[in-house]
């Protein structure tokens, strides 16, 4: 995946960082989120899969959080 690997090239400060903005998005959809469609459930779900993604990244750097 591309995405995976641009991740990876990324250095740990960079990557905490994107985790930061990932999370504040995601309080900001999850609060939009009563009573629209499916385009932002979507867009929820992609973005707990990106979180995901680079949390896994750090754990294998060996980065707990």
């Amino acid at each position: 995946m591309k995405e995976v690997k641009d991740l990876r090239q990324k250095s740990n400060e960079e990557l905490l960082d994107e985790l930061d903005r990932l999370r504040s998005e995601l309080i900001l959809l999850r609060s939009r989120t009563s009573g629209v469609g499916i385009e932002k459930t979507a867009l929820i779900r992609n973005t707990r899969k990106r979180i995901a993604r680079i949390l896994t990244i750090l754990k294998e750097r060996g980065i707990d959080l």
